[in-house]
Parts: structure tokens; C-alpha cells; sequence
């Protein structure tokens, strides 16, 4: 389906642009969201005759965002949930969780501003892209830990999981040292003691 955009709209193309794309994504989203007209001889009159209003309003709803966007640039939110020793989460962070998170640190975003290319499922730092305006998009970093101590060492750079394996690692290693040391010592007096018997 032809249609022409109302707004500037990623991997498409910018105000009145007429673009080409597939019916569903046309009927479900771009014409009942408002970002877009059918592309017919009708709607691109009543496009022309309104364009400057539609990119006055544009503009505005622009400069309102880069706004917003000072409040919600580089903040940091910290979710905490239960996860495997291996840190795969119980589930997931949604886009939910995350909008409720930046919302009760005074961002003021909507879910439809969150930009997850796929569901959050390990602990760890995450940047996460919101889009407060087809223009204007921002970074937060969601920061996913099983208890603060590990949100705080994770913020600070450190791969907490990782980090854990490796103290398992040495612990284990220490373990099978002692062992090996007793071993030692309880195999020397045997060879002690063996040549005694071969003089008898």
C-alpha cells in the first residue's frame, strides 16, 4: 500500500514522504496511530494544504521532547529479580517494568517510547534506547542484579556472574590442593618405611 507519512518515521522516510509498505502494517499501525494518509489523489491535496500546520505541530512536539529528553538522558534504573546461578532470570524484564522503573525516578515515558529489540532474560547492564519523538531518542541503562550489592557491583563495571565462577573456580582449586598436599604427606612415611622392609 502507497501512503505518505505524517511523521518521520525510522527506515522509512520523513514528513511527506509517499513510501510503499505492506497492507497490515499500513491498516493496523501507521493509519489508526495517525502517522500516516492512503497515498490517493484526495489525501495528498488535503496533505499539501495543511503541510506547514502538520510540520509547525511537528516541530513543536520536537522541541517538547529534546526537552523531556534532558530528564531521561544517561538515567539508571536498577530492577532486582531472581535468577539461576548461572544468571538466567525467572522470566523477564518488560517493557513494563522498565517504564514503571524510569517513571517512579521521575522520567514520565510510556511503554510505546521503549525501544527493546528483544526481552531482557540475564542479569546484567543493559542499554535500552527510548524514543521520546520520531526525532528524538535517548539512552538508559536498566541495570538487572539479584540483590543491590550486585547492582552496585555491576554498575562499578564488574561482571558479577563471571566474578563468581571464578571464586568457585579458586575454591575448588584450593580444595583439591589441600587434598593433594594430604595425600603427599601420608605417601612418605610408606616410602619411609619401605626400604626397612627390604633389609628384612
Amino acid at each position: 500500500m502507497e501512503i505518505i507519512l505524517l511523521e518521520r518515521i525510522e527506515k522509512l522516510g520523513t514528513i511527506g514522504d509517499v513510501v510503499t509498505v505492506k497492507d497490515g502494517y499500513a491498516r493496523n499501525y501507521l493509519l489508526p496511530n495517525k502517522k500516516a494518509l492512503r497515498a490517493n489523489e484526495a489525501n495528498r491535496k488535503v496533505f499539501e494544504a495543511n503541510r506547514s500546520k502538520i510540520e509547525a505541530d511537528n516541530a513543536a512536539r520536537r522541541t517538547d521532547a529534546e526537552g523531556h529528553a534532558k530528564n531521561v538522558d544517561g538515567k539508571s534504573v536498577v530492577l532486582i529479580r531472581a535468577s539461576s546461578n548461572a544468571g538466567h532470570l525467572y522470566g523477564s524484564v518488560s517493557v513494563r517494568d522498565i517504564v514503571d522503573a524510569l517513571n517512579a525516578d521521575g522520567a514520565d515515558v510510556t511503554k510505546a517510547m521503549i525501544v527493546l529489540e528483544r526481552p531482557i532474560k540475564t542479569i546484567g547492564v543493559f542499554d535500552v534506547k527510548v524514543a521520546l519523538h520520531p526525532e528524538v531518542a535517548v539512552t538508559v541503562k536498566v541495570n538487572v542484579a539479584r540483590s543491590p550489592d550486585e547492582a552496585d557491583q555491576q554498575a562499578q563495571g564488574v561482571d558479577v556472574i563471571a566474578a563468581m565462577f571464578e571464586d568457585e573456580a579458586a575454591a575448588a582449586a584450593a580444595t583439591d590442593f589441600e587434598a593433594g598436599n594430604g595425600e603427599a604427606e601420608e605417601a612418605a612415611p610408606a616410602a619411609e618405611a619401605a626400604p626397612d622392609e627390604a633389609e628384612a
